[in-house]
């Protein structure tokens, strides 16, 4: 009787397996999924960044208007005080 390991074959391996024309454009494709995830990971980056921007471009705004409001609810003020003093 044979010892159990020597009837064992070793499984062949996926390149064993494949045409090599199969493995060159499997090998593409995981190259074009590579720049494909960099890419998405770059764009992500830019959106958090510009929802940054917007969020302080918000909260200045809202203070701007609050700034506004109690400008104008002051005491009107005479267009004399506003010339230049050259005037």
């Amino acid at each position: 009787m044979r010892p159990f390991h020597t009837t064992l074959r070793a499984m062949p391996t996926l390149q064993e397996l494949l045409p090599p024309e199969v493995e060159r454009r499997l090998t593409e494709l995981e190259i074009k999924a590579s720049y494909a995830e960099d890419t998405l990971d770059r764009l992500n980056e830019v959106v958090v960044r510009q929802q940054q921007q917007i969020d302080l471009l918000v909260r200045e705004l809202v203070e701007l208007k609050r700034q506004g409001a109690a400008a104008a609810d002051a005491t009107p003020r005479s267009l004399r005080d506003e010339l230049p003093p050259h005037y």
